[in-house]
């Protein structure tokens, strides 16, 4: 399913070199992600933050039903379906301009949400956890976000390894791509998964070398925001990491990264106008 025209322009930004970067608004719909778990179950509370990040001008909603934090409980296919078509459908029918992406890495799930008004599938999985995904997307001729993990949400931060993670990730993406390519889809964003399967050394190389997906010729998410590459370094909470997320997205954007995926969408606006600033 081709995207409907009043979403033309604003998907053509994400993958346009010369726009500014954008902010990608986090709304978890689940009661145990890391940080916000718990928080948007109802209606009512889902709608007020999705108010509240379109008025702090996020250019796009992701809207997850299915935690993905390390060791999360698993969520039936029923139930994440219905949260996140429900919670999409509601959202979509309340703002119907807003970019919205879904957070999931399962095909049919990704086909509903598709269905009931969302515009982008993004998969933490980069089509590892399901094999229908790449071909639904596909079909559906949807942007995906093409994420690296190790392992499962269940098993990534048991022991992750790595002769040298930033070229593991690269060479994971160019095989992904080739298959997607030949397959017809072509707007595919790159995630590199910080977190997903990561020591905190290796989320750092693959910061300070993200420069390198560059050659790739995709847009790369970044998506840092209050992880535990900030706050168990720092030694704080993480309802205090986000001055930490905010330097790190800094830096993130000097090493080309053309969306900020953030559960503080204010601070992330303000901190690509200054980046912008700074690189006129």
């Amino acid at each position: 399913m081709a995207q409907d025209n009043v979403f033309f322009q604003k998907i053509e930004r994400i993958f346009d070199q010369k726009s500014a970067p954008l902010v990608m608004g986090i709304l978890n719909i689940t009661s145990d992600s890391f940080y916000d778990g718990g928080k948007y179950l109802q209606p009512g509370a889902y709608l007020a933050q999705a108010e509240k990040m379109i008025k702090e001008r996020a250019d796009i909603l992701d809207i997850g039903a299915y935690s993905t934090r390390p060791g999360a409980a698993e969520v039936d296919e029923a139930t994440e379906k219905e949260r996140l078509t429900s919670a999409i459908t509601t959202i979509r029918k309340q703002f119907p301009e807003v970019l919205i992406s879904a957070d999931t890495f399962r095909a049919s799930v990704a086909q509903k949400a598709i269905e009931a008004g969302a515009n982008i599938i993004n998969d933490i999985s980069g089509g590892t956890m399901d094999e229908a995904m790449f071909n639904t997307v596909a079909e559906l001729d949807v942007p995906y976000i093409l994420m690296h993990i190790q392992g499962t949400p269940q098993t990534m931060q048991v022991d992750p390894q790595y002769e040298n993670v930033t070229q593991e990730v690269k060479t994971f993406f160019e095989e992904r791509i080739e298959i997607l390519n030949k397959k017809g889809l072509k707007k595919i964003i790159l995630d590199p998964g910080f977190g997903f399967g990561k020591t905190i050394e290796h989320n750092y190389q693959l910061l300070r070398e993200m420069d390198q997906f560059q050659g790739l010729g995709l847009p790369v998410l970044a998506g840092i925001s209050r992880k535990s590459m900030i706050y168990k370094l720092l030694n704080i909470k993480v309802e205090e990491s986000l001055n930490g997320t905010s330097i790190l997205n800094t830096f993130a954007l000097q090493k080309g990264a053309k969306i900020l995926r953030v559960h503080d969408v204010k601070e992330a606006k303000e901190v690509v106008q200054l980046h912008s600033l700074l690189n006129k």
